[in-house]
């Protein structure tokens, strides 16, 4: 089901001004941003793209998504434009709800073409116990970043939560904001541990974020499911 464009109160408050490329250009190789424009399609519709692609500044991308290949060109700052456009056309509320949802279809759009280049593709289906396999997943996901992106993730463990720690952060890239706003990273992170778990559901919550002035983005997964 996809949203239909409305606008809320939420939308109307400190509008951001879509971000501009900085000197120094971080990258994710264009399939992935191809594969986020996708997803961000089965979620909000094409007209829903069309418009947040328009009002983000990005109107070269209407109609003509990055070509699917591993070369870099979809920059940071674009996909901190996307996230703003979004809040301003659903409000903060619905927008990064909508950015969370985008991120749980990016992973299973990012399942068919990089799985097999990690040879991990079974990796829900191995006779491991949970939390390795939990482990395993997660340290996998942050070499593909490290390797393919200019994104830099590392995996910290606090005892109970998995920290995943992200110290150069596209989704926030250049942001002020006054909450944790790194929403498409969360339901990237949730579908992931939904997949390498076979449908079990994990606590996934961002308690540090850059675009509140924080060190590094944080995320903290739960180590034992919720249901």
């Amino acid at each position: 089901m996809t949203a239909h464009i409305s606008r809320d109160a939420d939308t109307m408050s400190s509008p951001e001004i879509p971000v501009s490329i900085s000197e120094d250009v971080y990258t994710y190789p264009n399939r992935m941003g191809r594969i986020v424009l996708a997803a961000m399609t089965e979620i909000v519709g094409l007209h829903g793209v069309r418009a947040t692609l328009n009002l983000a500044g990005l109107s070269h991308l209407v109609d003509n998504f990055p070509p699917s290949n591993l070369e870099p060109g979809f920059t940071f700052s674009e996909l901190a434009s996307l996230q703003i456009a979004l809040e301003e056309i659903f409000g903060v509320r619905g927008g990064r709800a909508l950015a969370q949802r985008t991120g749980r279809e990016t992973f299973k759009y990012a399942q068919k073409d990089f799985m097999p280049l990690l040879g991990i593709a079974d990796l829900a289906f191995r006779p491991l116990h949970l939390g390795l396999k939990i482990r395993i997943g997660l340290e996998v996901f942050a070499e593909t970043f490290n390797k393919f992106t200019d994104q830099r993730v590392r995996l910290a463990d606090d005892g109970g939560s998995y920290l995943w720690i992200i110290e150069r952060c596209p989704v926030c890239w250049q942001r002020e904001t006054s909450n944790p706003c790194c929403h498409l990273a969360v339901g990237l992170l949730e579908e992931s541990l939904n997949w390498v778990s076979n449908g079990r559901q994990f606590s996934v919550r961002e308690i540090e974020c850059k675009a509140i002035n924080d060190e590094n983005c944080v995320i903290a997964i739960r180590k034992k499911p919720t249901l």
